[in-house]
């Protein structure tokens, strides 16, 4: 099993709850795929580089999870199906990746960091 991250851009025009129905959602489906999340990020709402679909603003969530490669495909597709996210990015994560992203959650929990 391989490690994967995904950040998606939900659209602005969802309320709180809304976009956090849609993340419990997908949270669901990755692990009826086999995958197993184990680590799920908001970022809130945050300003678009550019504008994406006439808007400039998007929910942003971030998901770390193993699977193998056939999860990402049908995530992936369930994505491009769903009118409420705009954007999306998944990358396999190597060692060095997965320490650091370690590393970066201690560091925003206030634990201690070791070097």
């Amino acid at each position: 099993m391989n490690s994967y991250e995904t950040v998606f851009i939900l659209t602005p025009v969802l309320s709180e709850d809304q976009a956090k129905e849609a993340v419990q959602k997908y949270e669901s489906e990755l692990a009826a795929m086999g995958g197993k999340l184990t680590h799920s990020e908001s970022w809130g709402l945050k300003k678009l580089a550019y504008p994406i679909q006439k808007k400039s603003t998007g929910f942003y969530f971030l998901f770390q999870f193993d699977g193998e490669g056939s999860v990402i495909a049908d995530l992936e597709l369930i994505m491009k199906r769903d009118e409420r996210i705009m954007r999306f990015l998944t990358v396999k994560m190597d060692k060095d990746h997965v320490a650091y992203a370690e590393k970066r959650r201690k560091k925003m929990s206030g634990a201690p960091v070791e070097a």
